[in-house]
């Protein structure tokens, strides 16, 4: 059995390693052995001990959060990958993806690696990807994107992420939220989940919010669910304005942030509506993860998000950074069942068809399979 070397930066359990996760649970000691390199007594660690990954510490900051170097990332790793019986690195993150290419030259085994983000990259970050021997991106999006930026098109395969359909499925509400919330059943719950952030759009959703409250719409909640990572100023002063912006006359007591959640299958099942403003998404996992579950979608038409859904087929969508646009759908979703339902039911099949757990897992062997045989 091939074994392969996984390494993750993050430790919390974010869609990259969300997704990670889903994909090992099945494959893990049936197609390969996999050992992973990540940060030590983390959520993400004992996820992975929990189906029997062994897991090797590596730190990426210091005691005072600042990032080490590359050399000191490196001293960690190469160790374990020079005394293990491995046949391949997989780094899950484009971070981790420029850092193996990097040290292609002193890893004893090929490197490849996932490109779970559109950003702008330097010429640097573009050559050190490009020393991987290949590399998988989340959607035909992030591939293009990349390779636009001067990424070699040879070394790129799409592989799309999947989600637990069985997990995440349609299931009548319980009405057990709303009572929590101390809300009326009458109340519309629109869900957004992500970290806090400029890119995840929440600050258009507060915008789209206030126009609805102009408008008369009394019974629309917002659910927040999620936290801010960033220590930087700005990222502390943006997630303050949300809070300040739901404050405002017609919203106050309208905004209801959950945090971190670990059941979001069950606040799926129990919302009316997800609601996704981000300015980019390479290929949400929240989006599989609602059309899984019967949830109806209203989300921005960036990156990734078309290849899993289609306007007025199986979500509505808008363009990012238009409030207005945003808070006609939000309306239009909420007032006419009959389209709600009938965009869920055609979701719910997209998400059979392309975007199971299973089918993400194949895409992956087959990607590793073309570099280890």
């Amino acid at each position: 059995m091939k074994r392969i070397a996984l390494l993750f930066e993050f430790g919390s359990l974010n869609g990259g390693e969300h997704s990670m996760l889903a994909v090992l649970s099945r494959l893990h000691g049936k197609t390969f052995h996999f050992t992973a390199c990540c940060p030590p007594e983390s959520l993400l660690q004992s996820a992975l001990e929990q189906i029997g990954i062994v897991c090797h510490p590596v730190l990426f900051h210091d005691n005072h959060r600042q990032r080490l170097s590359r050399e000191a990332i490196a001293a960690q790793i190469i160790p374990v990958i020079t005394s293990g019986d491995f046949d391949l690195l997989h780094a899950n993150s484009l971070s981790m993806s420029r850092l193996t290419g990097a040290l292609a030259d002193q890893i004893p085994v090929p490197c490849s690696g996932h490109l779970r983000d559109i950003i702008k990259l330097s010429r640097a970050a573009i050559h050190d990807l490009n020393q991987n021997q290949r590399l998988a991106a989340v959607s035909a999006a992030t591939r293009e994107f990349h390779i636009g930026r001067g990424l070699d098109p040879t070394r790129v395969t799409v592989c799309y992420n999947g989600v637990d359909v069985e997990h995440f499925q349609p299931r009548p509400a319980t009405g057990a939220l709303k009572q929590e919330l101390g809300l009326d059943p009458e109340t519309q719950l629109c869900l957004t989940i992500g970290q806090i952030g400029l890119r995840k759009g929440q600050d258009v959703l507060a915008e789209a919010a206030l126009k609805l409250a102009e408008q008369g719409d009394q019974r629309t909640h917002f659910l927040l669910v999620g936290e801010r990572h960033s220590q930087k100023q700005e990222s502390i002063e943006f997630d303050q304005a949300l809070n300040v912006a739901f404050e405002r006359p017609g919203l106050n007591n309208r905004l209801h942030r959950l945090g971190y959640r670990e059941e979001i299958h069950w606040l799926m099942n129990e919302a009316d509506l997800l609601v996704h403003p981000a300015k980019q998404e390479p290929l949400g996992r929240v989006l599989l993860e609602a059309i899984a579950s019967g949830l109806p979608i209203v989300a921005t038409d960036v990156g990734g998000t078309k290849e899993i859904v289609t306007h007025e087929v199986s979500a509505l969508l808008v363009p990012p950074g238009n409030a207005d646009l945003l808070a006609g759908a939000i309306s239009r979703m909420g007032n006419d069942s009959d389209l709600s339902q009938t965009l869920t039911q055609a979701a719910r099949l997209r998400a059979l068809e392309q975007f199971t757990s299973e089918q993400a897992g194949e895409r992956l062997i087959a990607f590793w399979q073309q570099l280890i045989g």
